[in-house]
């Protein structure tokens, strides 16, 4: 497992009355990629700025290799910042934007000329030395932008939103390059995104942030299929997340069904959350499922048809690659291991246990 490499212990961040992030804490391995995912608002660029020396923190410490880090300016911070506007110097030659900050360190030409050569290899746009940015398509310009941060030798990669701004085909191009950036690098990269596909393709870690706490952590693997509560398993794809009871160990009653399920622990007849993915659920003849239902919409969405099935008074989201027509009386099946089972929030008007002195 690679060593940790950054720190962050008990941050807290206020804009006047507006609490961004709240006590929080989380620490990052070399050569990881890591993303803080999240809805606007929920403070993950803000975190972003703070590693990076743009903000300050009202409390904590950033403890970057094993130093803190709080009063550091950004220029003497071995963390660089992509933004997602680019911010190249229109009025500069491509070589100068990537040289830019090797010249301010007062680094020599051939050192200078060797590191943009190298930067420019690396970002696939040798040859470009000489063009301006204006002449660059946005992708262009945004590996430009890497490839001026990359010649500073950084430990981390800092990237806010950077593909923000692409389009849907060069922003999937980018994902790629940036795994394979990283990979030949052989540095970390922290990365901001609200896009949860974008995050399940390229990360290492994922940081699912919301009003400024951590709701999880864990791998796109684990984050996908085994969400910690309901926030998560609604904001990482889509989900059908349900009331119920788990009846005993392995066995939950889903709108006054019994459905075999996985998970144990949770105690008898105690209310808890299903959530099923829609890809999870097969439609089958009416007297094979565990429920009975109507196919209600339909909608051919490239790679499978998304429908959503009445039954139980329910509205169930399905995804198949078999097309059903609507109106058609379905039998709703689910896998055991399909099922994830999830505690209820704890109501806020229980009654407090007190703490033994």
């Amino acid at each position: 497992m690679a060593n940790k490499l950054i720190d962050i212990v008990n941050v807290s961040k206020s804009y006047g009355d507006n609490l961004v992030l709240d006590e929080l804490n989380l620490y990052i391995r070399e050569n990881e990629f890591l993303t803080l995912l999240g809805p606007s608002g929920c403070g993950k660029t803000t975190l972003l700025r703070i590693l990076g020396g743009f903000e300050s923190c009202d409390s904590g410490h950033i403890i970057f290799d094993g130093k803190n880090i709080n009063n550091v300016p950004p220029n003497k911070r071995q963390l660089n910042t992509v933004f997602q506007k680019y911010a190249l110097f229109s009025h500069m030659s491509i070589a100068e934007n990537i040289a830019f900050g090797l010249k301010i360190k007062g680094k020599s030409k051939a050192y200078i000329n060797d590191k943009i050569r190298y930067a420019l290899k690396l970002v696939n746009l040798d040859g470009y030395e000489n063009r301006t940015p204006d002449s660059l398509s946005g992708g262009q310009q945004q590996r430009i932008a890497i490839a001026r941060a990359i010649v500073n030798e950084p430990k981390v990669l800092l990237l806010d939103e950077p593909l923000g701004a692409l389009d849907l085909k060069l922003r999937q191009d980018m994902q790629y390059e940036l795994i394979r950036l990283k990979n030949e690098l052989g540095i970390t990269f922290i990365y901001v995104t609200h896009d949860q596909e974008e995050a399940l393709t390229m990360s290492d870690t994922i940081v699912v942030m919301n009003q400024g706490y951590i709701q999880q952590i864990g791998t796109p693997e684990d984050i996908y299929n085994e969400p910690e509560n309901a926030f998560v398993a609604d904001f990482i794809g889509e989900s059908n997340i349900l009331p119920a009871v788990m009846v005993e160990d392995k066995l939950v009653k889903i709108l006054g069904v019994n459905f075999p399920c996985v998970d144990v622990g949770f105690g008898k007849n105690k209310p808890v959350d299903a959530v099923i993915r829609p890809e999870d659920i097969d439609l089958v003849k009416p007297e094979e499922g565990l429920l009975e239902g109507v196919v209600t919409h339909l909608i051919f969405k490239g790679v499978h048809y998304e429908m959503e099935v009445s039954a139980n008074n329910f509205d169930w989201l399905v995804h198949s690659t078999d097309m059903v027509p609507v109106g058609t009386t379905v039998g709703i099946k689910v896998d055991p291991f399909d099922i994830q089972i999830m505690k209820k929030p704890e109501s806020e008007d229980e009654e407090a246990v007190p703490v033994e002195e």
